[in-house]
């Protein structure tokens, strides 16, 4: 039986506010919605799933977000910073294995000066020219994003974590603003970025409202990549008490994401893997189309602890790609390496911005 719901969105990539709640709160539409996002990715993507070289270079952050294991006011995090020469050996290694995506990822550490990070950007874009440089190091003046992206950045990750700004206000510091996260995206995109955005599932005080409202910003941004996953406690955080976000809410709202946006690169997160062990596998079957593999050093992994029982924290960059591969496999799909770069056009064709 045809679910119309799910074919109207389908159609018309939109839906109204009261049918997206529907949606979002009825498990009626849950299979309907995974078979077309799958139906939908394979229309625009294939079967592939493109794998990015994690390679999380700081554990600072000077922000104290309250869901956060990072957060400043964390004193049991255990602290530490790469070495531009790190940063490098990573990437090696990473295209070694086939990676032509590399993902620098950090907590917004002012240690690392517009300078460094400019410098440690045109040494790989010299190293490695046929390579993505993807960067994840949060909310910066525009000028520093003009310089990162003339020292070769192609991408940059910010997620807008929630897009009504009253939630916002109940999830950061008073000294953090929705507002700003926004300006930082809309930055981001004038500049000529791929830029990803997202958020959190689940987290403390969020309603359907709030998501509804996450998916209005997100028409608005049109971003390229779209990166959710549940909210995971972490121990050492004013949330430490709080509820998980659920994995079927999260595959719910990647099913969504994939009808409303077909463009868009989705990850199947590590939070997923975290809160279920086939999590990922189920990402990738509800519409998401990217894994991000850990390149950091075994030695730190353990160290970024955004949420508490993060895993693949122990194995080494090889055994780490051997083993999505395998979970891509085994959910039907098909890992690939090259650049991976958004299919805004019908034909599938490449936008290489």
């Amino acid at each position: 039986m045809t679910d119309k719901l799910v074919e109207k969105l389908r159609r018309e990539r939109d839906l109204s506010d009261s049918e997206l709640k529907e949606l979002i709160e009825s498990g009626a539409h849950d299979e309907a919605l995974r078979q077309a996002a799958d139906e939908v990715r394979r229309e625009r993507y294939g079967d592939a799933v493109f794998l990015r070289g994690l390679i999380e270079f700081t554990s600072y952050c000077k922000n104290n977000c309250l869901y956060c294991g990072l957060r400043a006011g964390n004193r049991n995090a255990e602290r530490y910073r790469l070495s531009k020469d790190e940063i490098l050996a990573c990437c090696a290694e990473g295209y070694a294995l086939g990676y032509r995506t590399f993902v620098l990822q950090g907590g917004e550490d002012p240690y690392y000066t517009d300078d460094m990070i400019c410098d440690i950007v045109r040494e790989i874009r010299a190293r490695y020219p046929d390579c993505a440089i993807t960067l994840s190091i949060g909310e910066k003046p525009r000028e520093s994003y003009e310089r990162y992206f003339e020292a070769g950045a192609n991408r940059y990750l910010l997620r807008h974590e929630t897009a009504d700004l009253i939630h916002y206000g109940q999830l950061h510091p008073a000294d953090m603003s929705g507002e700003n996260r926004k300006r930082c995206l809309r930055d981001l995109k004038e500049i000529g970025y791929q830029v990803g955005s997202g958020f959190m599932v689940g987290s403390p005080y969020q309603t359907t409202d709030n998501l509804i409202a996450d998916l209005r910003f997100l028409q608005k941004l049109q971003p390229d990549m779209i990166g959710i996953g549940p909210y995971i406690t972490h121990r050492d955080t004013p949330f430490k008490n709080e509820k998980n976000g659920s994995v079927e809410l999260t595959l719910r709202m990647l099913s969504i994401l994939r009808l409303m946006f077909p463009y868009a690169l989705l990850p199947s997160t590590t939070a997923l893997g975290t809160i279920d062990p086939h999590g990922r596998e189920l990402g990738l079957q509800s519409g998401g189309n990217v894994v991000m593999p850990n390149l950091s050093p075994t030695g730190v992994r353990e160290k970024y602890a955004i949420y508490d029982n993060k895993i693949c924290t122990g194995e080494e960059s090889a055994q780490c790609r051997r083993c999505l591969e395998m979970r891509i496999e085994s959910a039907g799909y098909r890992a690939v390496t090259d650049r991976g770069d958004v299919r805004r056009d019908e034909t599938g064709v490449k936008d290489d911005t």
